[in-house]
C-alpha cells in the first residue's frame, strides 16, 4: 500500500531532469507511453513533457486539458503520470526547485509558503491525476501489460470534514492524503 503513496509523492514533487544513463526512447514512443494512463478520449489532446536526446526535460507535444510526463529514463520500473493542466504550476514549481538543488524534504515547504502568499497558483477546483507503474510496455503495439493504476483527485486545502473522507488509508478505500494543505488529494488505489 505504501508504493502508491510514494509514487504520488514523487509526482507531486515533480520529475527530475537529468542526463540519462539509458537510451532515450524516440519522441513518438515517449508520447505514446506517456498518455497511456489517461482515458482514451483525453489522450490525443494532452500536452506531453519528456526527454530530448541529451536527457533534457522538454515539451514533446503541445496540448491542452491534461499534462503527461514521459518515463524518466533513469528509472528501471515503468512509471508515467498525467494530470489536469490546472496542476501544472504546482508540479512545474516542484521540478524547478529540485533542479535548483532544493532538498526533497523542503520542496513542499517552499511550495506551501508560496501558495499561502498567493505567488503559486493552485487549481480552483478538483483536478485529476492518473498514473501507471510497473508492468511491461510494448512500444510497437502501444500497450502495457501488468501495470498498476493509481487515480488521484487534488482538492487544495480539503479536509476529512469538508469531503466526508477518512484521512488515513484503509485497504483500497478512497481516502484524503495531505489534508488541509495545498496538495490535499483523494487517493483511489484499485486492487493491485
Amino acid at each position: 500500500m505504501r508504493l502508491p503513496h510514494l509514487l504520488v509523492a514523487s509526482i507531486v514533487a515533480g520529475a527530475l531532469p537529468a542526463a540519462a544513463q539509458s537510451p532515450i526512447p524516440p519522441k513518438e514512443e515517449q508520447v505514446m507511453a506517456a498518455v497511456l494512463p489517461l482515458p482514451e478520449n483525453l489522450r490525443a489532446s494532452a500536452r506531453v513533457i519528456g526527454y530530448d536526446a541529451a536527457g533534457k526535460f522538454v515539451e514533446l507535444r503541445a496540448g491542452s486539458g491534461m499534462v503527461c510526463l514521459a518515463q524518466y529514463p533513469k528509472e528501471k520500473e515503468f512509471h508515467v503520470s498525467c494530470y489536469h493542466q490546472s496542476l501544472e504550476p504546482f508540479m512545474a514549481r516542484g521540478r524547478e526547485l529540485r533542479a535548483g538543488g532544493t532538498p526533497s524534504t523542503q520542496v513542499d515547504t517552499v511550495r506551501f509558503a508560496e501558495a499561502k502568499a498567493g505567488t503559486l497558483k493552485l487549481p480552483s477546483g478538483p483536478a485529476a491525476l492518473y498514473q501507471l507503474f510497473g508492468g511491461t510496455l510494448d512500444p510497437k503495439a502501444g500497450t502495457i501489460t501488468g501495470a498498476n493504476r493509481l487515480y488521484v483527485v487534488y482538492i487544495p486545502y480539503a479536509t476529512g470534514a469538508s469531503t466526508g473522507l477518512p484521512e488515513k488509508p484503509k485497504g483500497n478505500d478512497p481516502w484524503l492524503m495531505s489534508p488541509g494543505t495545498p496538495k490535499a488529494h483523494i487517493m483511489f488505489t484499485p486492487s493491485m
